[in-house]
């Protein structure tokens, strides 16, 4: 039930109905008419037939606030995840006549009131619900989003704190008094008078109370009831048709006059009972929203209500409460079916059968038993996996198992490997696979004795048993023609085209790699890497260097011949880096000098790759490049490409061309690299256009990272650069890998979202694969599931380390499945689903027109909320918006999705750019998309220099900057330092060592090190976030109301966008009407 329901049904209709217990629902004043069939939401005011209502968990209510009303009846129980709120907000007058399934029709006028006439029903009142804020409009805003929200808390156990709006840690700033229900009121509309403020006490009319349902809200005052309350509605009005929600920035409909309510909004209510006393200051609600004073506006002038932004569901508060409830304690994962912390909790995890979620993250850990029921909920279901994740340090690698010739013990139908979920049969002698039940003889080898519940005695010795993630040692069979691979190579092609040679980008490589190559990625216990290197160089012909021990100089070697790549040497191109040292180093000192007066403008680039293919091919190995390229490939040769770049195109048809390759040359030469295992890494240097959709192909194929530095300038990013070449070149890293991922019967997996190619529809297959990629795979159902068995997920991948080493890495996960779509929508994750939802429509932009891909986007969201609304929540008037409680930042969050560059270009993002951030948020995990789309801004201000914690985030709006002081802001990619314009001198000096805010240099790539606390502490929170992102992070420092603030402003998500995107409060308006459409 939600909290501005009335509270007073009688019999029939308060009763809590048998069924499923315990789900708390968010009712919000739903009626139905006389006449009109009961809707699908149920039972007027009562819970949905089928949900129990929960008993109130001790203690987990704040208190009633204080009111002139009566305590609730003696046995009137607080239902448990209900917020305790004074129940009825003006303005939310929750009962009247009982909603039917057809929308409320709203009178063409206003309804003349006479005094002393019967009450009108309330079925107008409770129709303009919609967001109405009556008074102050925002708080119901607050209200319905917080109504929004409620609905989706937890069943029968208390709502965990903090979930709820209304329960105790509530995600709004605390009100006084008991929190409230997400319900959200809407603005007056023109020529209404809005009642007055709450007077604490619920609105009522003078008329007789209808004796208490049985459980009456927590938080409810059975007190008089309002007007209109239950009981035959008089007959005064037809059934007035739905109204559409205004475009007023409310939450909902502004309201007419109404009957019974006297007085305008200043001053109490004439309810027909003394006022209470002022509402307390802060209060959840609409009305103590400040807004202009309706009655001191002319009637054609009321302004648009202002919805409060502090009203409506928060990131930044949702996040905390993640991490005060869920930060502390280890993630154990032996429980089927739970739903991790947010991935911006710090956490631990215990494996205990089931992978961590630093390896898959799902969309839903409840999945529906039927493809009806999936279809009817619109969720996706996917999962995010990330298999080669990095694991913080006080976490344990996955165990290597080595079952010697044998190799891995597997089903014999479907091939799936031995996870904790196989069952043990006939005393140990078989076992009956989870995932298609057929029964496979255990080798003579692994037998072993069960104990008296039927698990192996071996149990916990065995990581495949009881284990979510393993390594099994792969034997023969799983390696190419069958025979062990060679340790993978290393080859780094350098343009030393003019503007590579004039930049010092050349020299600054070469610098670099002489003492990088010590670094290479090794096996555990290994004295050196396995991993050999080779160098070419390339403008618009190829050198390639022979760097053998025996040599005294390195020999180079020209290829002119692009057309017919071919490798000129075998013997000395590819080495052991300690044998070779004293060559190598030699080679690197001279190919600065040897390109200095360089006067060739021109590059090749498909020929670069088919020269390092090729060597790879002779050594019989697979292998990385690192190509380092500067400008669009026009010289004569394969692959040759012309500048297409047309910004005409935005928001047309042919926009997506802009996305697409202009020639299939590079997928063809794509697909060659897979088959050899050779993988691209790509570092762009562009000062104009290169074609990124195009060049980006065969790393994005090859599972390969593109990193681009537009301007290149070597003393601002030179940094960054080398930073992020030390990482690629270091991490860990798989090559030749092939991935498969089995479902347990009732679902496969029909889609792939990431950096790989597939030759067929079950395999993904990648040339290499880092610890920062993911891979997202959407499942369908094929058949029904049960809720007894769950369904079963267990991804294998087979790769090469880069000792040259086969091995398959196994992760398992096992969910549940629900016949009741609450169960789906209380154990979803909003960042999955979002993570999901901007990879679906990113490939959408490669075959359909943007605005297509948008619309769909917003359609399909508005769909999940609006099968949450019309069957989960309880009833409730049109004008709530209502989120269940785990995606009331679903639609915060896809509207920064629909305002990214791909989706929403803004007058800075190029063409490239928009190529660059789709390929790159593809293969993204689900941490990195979050902040990605919802910067972090932390206030550097409020830092506390003493201590290691970081200062509390603040919401990406403009209105929560003070231009006295100084802020940071990072999204993955950058990290900007915005200087307000009055902060003291002091902390410029500190911070930046000049002494007034007009010396601040916006040309700074890193700030200054300053021997003071305030400078160490800034210092060390950027360290620390860049250490936590895969890429290093460029820093731009922003001056209030210089040039550069109108980029920094891009990334105030919930803001009005300069590319037109809409405001958080303005886009959830626009979110309600969808649902009210498709309700309706």
């Amino acid at each position: 039930m939600s909290v501005n329901q009335q509270a007073h049904a009688g019999p029939p209709y308060g009763q809590p109905q048998p069924g499923y217990q315990g789900y708390q629902q968010p009712a919000y004043g739903g009626q139905s008419l006389p006449g009109v069939p009961q809707s699908q939401y149920g039972a007027y005011n009562g819970p949905m037939p089928g949900y129990q209502q929960p008993v109130p968990p001790q203690g987990s209510l704040r208190a009633p606030p204080t009111s002139g009303a009566p305590p609730p009846a003696s046995g009137a129980s607080h239902p448990s995840g209900h917020l305790a709120y004074s129940q009825f907000e003006h303005g939310d007058v929750q009962n009247g006549i009982p909603a039917s399934a057809a929308p409320m029709q709203r009178p063409p006028a206003p309804q003349p009131f006479l005094p002393g006439s019967a009450p009108t029903p309330v079925s107008q009142i409770s129709t303009f619900q919609q967001y109405g804020p009556p008074p102050g409009s925002v708080q119901q805003l607050r209200n319905h989003m917080a109504g929004m929200t409620i609905g989706g808390t937890a069943a029968s156990a208390p709502p965990p704190a903090g979930l709820g709006y209304g329960v105790a840690p509530s995600s709004y700033p605390p009100t006084t008094g008991a929190p409230r229900p997400p319900a959200m009121p809407g603005p007056p509309l023109p020529g209404q008078t809005v009642p007055a403020p709450p007077s604490s006490q619920p609105n009522h009319v003078s008329s007789p109370p209808p004796p208490p349902p049985p459980s009456t809200m927590a938080g409810l005052h059975p007190g008089p009831p309002m007007s209109g309350l239950h009981g035959p509605p008089p007959p005064t009005h037809p059934p007035q048709p739905g109204y559409q929600m205004q475009q007023n920035g409310s939450f909902g409909q502004m309201r007419g006059p109404q009957p019974n309510y006297g007085g305008a909004y200043p001053g109490a209510p004439n309810y027909g009972s003394p006022p209470g006393p002022p509402p307390p200051p802060k209060r959840l609600d609409p009305d103590s929203i400040p807004s202009p004073q309706l009655n001191e506006l002319p009637p054609q002038q009321k302004p648009r209500h202002r919805i409060d932004p502090d009203a409506i569901p928060s990131p930044i508060q949702v996040i905390e409460d993640d991490r005060n409830n869920r930060g502390s304690e280890p993630f154990v994962t032996g429980v089927r079916g739970q739903v991790p912390p947010l991935v911006t909790t710090n956490f631990l995890v215990k494996d205990q059968g089931n992978a961590s979620p630093r390896y898959i993250r799902c969309t839903s850990y409840n999945i529906p038993c039927t493809s009806d029921m999936a279809k009817q909920s619109q969720v996706p279901l996917a999962a995010v996996i990330k298999p080669l994740a990095a694991l913080p340090p006080e976490e344990t690698l996955p165990y290597l198992v080595d079952h010697g010739e044998s190799g891995p013990v597997r089903c014999n139908r479907c091939k799936a490997y031995m996870c904790p979920f196989m069952q043990f049969i006939e005393g140990g002698r078989r076992f009956q696979c989870c995932f298609c039940s057929c029964v496979t003889e255990v080798p003579p080898h692994y037998f072993q004795h069960l104990d008296h519940t039927g698990k192996r005695v071996d149990y916990y010795d065995r990581p495949e048993l009881s284990l979510g993630s393993y390594e099994f040692l792969a034997t023969v069979d799983y390696c190419k023609n069958n025979k062990f691979p060679s340790p993978p190579a290393f080859i780094f092609m350098i343009d030393v085209s003019y503007n590579a040679v004039k930049s010092g980008l050349v020299r600054l490589i070469c610098e670099e790699l002489k003492s990088l190559l010590d670094y290479l990625p090794r096996e555990g216990n290994m004295e050196e890497s396995a991993i050999r290197v080779g160098f070419v160089t390339y403008n618009k012909v190829l050198h390639f260097y022979n760097v053998k021990s025996s040599l005294a100089q390195p020999q180079m070697m020209v290829v002119s011949d692009v057309a017919d790549m071919f490798v000129p040497l075998l013997d000395g191109f590819l080495v052991n880096v300690n044998e070779s040292r004293t060559v190598i180093a030699s080679l690197l000192d001279q190919i600065p000098e040897m390109f200095a007066d360089t006067r060739e403008t021109e590059t090749v680039f498909a020929p670069v790759i088919q020269a390092g293919l090729e060597a790879l091919k002779a050594a019989e190995c697979a292998g990385k490049l690192f190509i380092f390229h500067t400008s669009l490939p026009i010289a004569e040769a394969p692959g040759k490409l012309k500048n297409r770049d047309d910004r005409k195109l935005i928001n047309t048809d042919k926009e997506k061309t802009l996305f697409q390759p202009q020639t299939s040359f590079y997928n063809n030469l794509a697909k060659d690299c897979v088959a050899q295992g050779c993988c691209v890494d790509l570092f762009l240097f562009p000062n104009q256009y290169l074609d990124v959709a195009t060049l980006g192909v065969v790393p994005y194929q090859t599972g390969g990272s593109i990193y681009k530095y537009a301007y290149f300038q070597l003393e601002t990013d030179q940094y960054r650069f080398l930073n992020d070449l030390r990482r690629d070149v270091q991490k860990e890293v798989g090559f030749d890998a092939v991935m498969r991922v089995r479902t347990s019967t009732g679902i496969r997996a029909t889609d792939f979202f990431g950096a790989f190619y597939m030759s067929n529809t079950t395999d993904v297959e990648m040339a290499g694969l880092d610890c920062d990629k993911t891979i997202t795979v959407e499942f369908k159902h094929d058949d029904k599931l049960s809720e007894d068995s769950g369904a079963l997920l267990q991804c294998a991948l087979l790769y090469t380390s880069c000792a040259g080493q086969r091995r398959l890495r196994i992760h398992n996960l096992s969910l549940n499945c629900c016949t009741q779509l609450a169960d789906l929508y209380r154990n979803c994750e909003t960042d999955t689903l979002i993570n999901y939802l901007a990879k679906y429509a990113y490939r959408g932009v490669l075959s359909s027109p943007v605005k297509t891909v948008r619309d769909a986007l917003i359609n399909q969201c508005a769909q999940i909320l609006a099968c949450y609304r019309k069957n989960c929540a309880s009833p409730s008037s049109a004008g709530q918006l209502i989120l269940p409680e785990c995606m009331k930042l679903l639609p915060v969050y896809l509207n920064c999705v629909l305002k990214s560059d791909v989706l929403q270009p803004g007058p800075e993002a190029t063409t490239d750019d928009r190529a660059y951030i789709r390929q790159l948020v593809t293969s993204m995990d689900v941490a990195e998309t979050n902040v990605f789309f919802y910067p972090r801004l932390l206030p550097l201000t409020k830092a506390d220099v003493d201590s290691d914690s970081l200062p509390a985030a603040i919401r990406n709006s403009e209105e929560r900057l003070s231009k006295g002081d100084i802020y940071l802001l990072e999204n993955g990619l950058n990290i900007f330092v915005w200087v307000g314009v009055s902060v003291q001198q002091s902390l410029i000096q500190n911070l930046f060592g000049v002494s007034s805010f007009s010396q601040i240099s916006n040309a700074l790539s890193t700030l200054p090190v300053l021997e003071n606390p305030f400078s160490k502490k800034v210092r060390s929170i950027v360290d620390m976030l860049q250490g936590q992102r895969s890429r290093y992070m460029k820093l731009i420092i922003v001056k209030q109301e210089d040039k550069l603030e109108m980029l920094f402003k891009h990334f105030l998500v919930e803001d009005k966008s300069l590319s037109g995107g809409a405001s958080y409060v303005d886009f959830l308006c626009h979110m309600h009407k969808e649902i009210r459409q498709l309700l309706s």
